[in-house]
């Protein structure tokens, strides 16, 4: 059994219904490459029967389904990846506030998605997906839809935008491509204007240097991964949806704590959690970053 405070697991939300086949080979490669616990999670939620005399019976009947969906998913992983160590946890609760305090023990979360549309997921009392990105002080992957491991190079797509939080992006973006042997696609997106402009010359140029500055310390921490710089115009959620469609993963960093409703969230990672067409990796600002 890991320490509660190193950090070295894989946290996974596994959810009740069934158990996520894409997120939980994610996370089972994920802690074969870095050495690490893979932690099953699941939490069963409130029956919300009032007194009814039916309600304990449910509730025990829900928690025996926990137990074989958690069962199903530890072999899964095992499937994967045999030598792994797997601890499966059944706790009474809703997912969001669980996961979210069980992440202090983390090194990241891995989250699965039911594929709701925005609204639906914003307004559903299960919601996990955006409270916890919102919240968890540590890095949260959230697998929609696989990552292309066939696309040659193979690459990981970070953004970048200056911010402490985009900083702390591309220290992680780095390390997903060294583990990955994969190069890196370090991406800054210009808003296109409703009002048309000039721009002056050295506008494109500063952007680069931007892009330059931001990856240099990470770059010479790990001289082998290959980066690529890139500017381009327009929404960012649609280009970085853009260039997910071939990538491994696509990380952006979240700036702030967030409230529990993902009202904090932000725009650009909110759109990216529905449009991203690989996993998503969503790494919260320094001052939310737990100590490695």
């Amino acid at each position: 059994m890991t320490s509660n405070l190193d950090h070295s697991e894989v946290l996974v939300g596994v959810d009740l219904n069934r158990p996520f086949h894409l997120p939980l080979v994610w996370a089972a490669d994920e802690a074969h490459l870095r050495g690490l616990t893979v932690r099953l999670l699941l939490a069963v939620p409130p029956t919300h029967h009032g007194h009814h005399v039916d309600n304990t019976a449910q509730h025990l009947a829900l928690r025996a389904h926990g137990d074989d969906s958690l069962a199903q998913a530890a072999a899964r992983i095992h499937e994967r990846h045999e030598d792994l160590e797997v601890v499966t946890e059944l706790l009474d609760g809703m997912p969001a506030p669980l996961l979210c305090r069980h992440s202090r023990q983390a090194r990241m979360i891995v989250l699965g998605t039911r594929g709701l549309g925005r609204l639906a997921e914003f307004l559903s009392a299960g919601s996990v997906t955006v409270p916890v990105s919102a919240q968890a002080p540590c890095p949260v992957v959230v697998v929609r839809e696989p990552e292309h491991i066939t696309q040659q190079p193979p690459h990981v797509v970070v953004g970048v935008d200056g911010s402490p939080a985009s900083d702390a992006a591309v220290a992680f973006a780095f390390e997903e491509a060294a583990l990955r042997g994969a190069e890196l696609r370090a991406l800054l997106v210009r808003p296109s204007s409703m009002i048309p402009f000039r721009e002056s010359a050295s506008a494109e140029p500063e952007r680069l240097k931007l892009l330059s500055e931001a990856v240099a310390g990470p770059s010479a921490e790990y001289p082998d991964v290959h980066v690529t710089h890139e500017v381009a115009r327009g929404h960012p959620v649609e280009e970085l949806a853009r260039a997910s469609e071939d990538a491994l993963a696509v990380v952006v960093g979240r700036r702030g704590q967030g409230g529990y409703t993902g009202m904090r969230l932000g725009s650009v990672v909110h759109g990216l959690l529905h449009r991203a067409h690989c996993p998503v990796i969503t790494v919260p600002g320094p001052s939310t970053v737990p100590a490695p």
